[in-house]
């Protein structure tokens, strides 16, 4: 028997057919590129953590084979400009740091090497520029000794053409070598450029740039030693602080 009560009916909707949970909803296209994005750059910063830290490894573990490579470089050079004979201490170990120069065509402090005899000075060796080579600047190192002669020059770093400026190196001729013994006045002044342009000194066959600079980089450096000739010849001087030199 009934109670007499209607049974309620479930109003609630039955999902369509053609919709899916929410739980099913795929991931958009964007938040997929924001993850690929943040993968890669995770990637690569670790790659780049890695990659740095090698090396630092490696720079390390090296530094000081570098450095020993640098210092026996250094002094084969400056024992060719001077020779063990000329002097008795380390050229390497004696420095003076010398102020920015018009006629070292420097704009930095650079150093120069300081040889000793009986605690005399006998000879400097000056850097100087040429900035006016065939394809840039020359680098050289400039031996002067203690009456105002050359001792030696060579060339260390430069661009110049293999076959004609090149020439400059020992290795390839010895044209260099003719400076040794030349002085302010050995030759005089109008003496001081290449034979084409009226001087004492040979221009290369096929290149006269390079050599017109040399020699005149090489002028400079000697005018700049007569100039400061007292603070150079000054042993207090050696691994201390800089003093102001003149260009005239």
């Amino acid at each position: 028997m009934s109670d007499g009560k209607i049974p309620l009916k479930d109003t609630t909707p039955e999902p369509s057919a053609d919709k899916k949970p929410s739980a099913d909803k795929k991931p958009s296209a964007g938040n997929g590129l924001i993850q690929s994005i943040f993968r890669n750059s995770l990637g690569l910063g670790l790659f780049a953590v890695f990659t740095v830290g090698l090396i630092s490894v490696t720079w390390i573990l090296t530094e000081e084979k570098i450095k020993t490579q640098v210092r026996a470089y250094e002094a084969r050079a400056l024992m060719e400009i001077l020779p063990a004979d000329t002097h008795d201490n380390v050229l390497v170990d004696s420095k003076i740091q010398l102020e920015p120069s018009r006629l070292l065509s420097s704009q930095n402090q650079r150093e120069a090497y300081i040889a000793l005899n009986d605690g005399e000075v006998s000879a400097v060796i000056l850097p100087v520029t040429a900035p006016d080579g065939y394809s840039g600047r020359i680098e050289l190192l400039v031996g002067i000794n203690r009456n105002g002669t050359l001792s030696g020059v060579r060339a260390i770093t430069h661009k110049e053409t293999p076959g004609l400026g090149d020439k400059i190196n020992t290795n390839v001729t010895d044209w260099i070598l003719g400076f040794a013994g030349k002085s302010l006045t050995n030759p005089a002044t109008e003496g001081w450029a290449v034979k084409k342009d009226g001087g004492e000194f040979d221009q290369f066959t096929g290149a006269t740039i390079t050599p017109r600079a040399v020699v005149a980089a090489i002028y400079r450096a000697l005018q700049y030693f007569e100039v400061n000739r007292n603070l150079l010849l000054d042993p207090l001087r050696i691994n201390n602080a800089s003093e102001e030199t003149r260009d005239d």
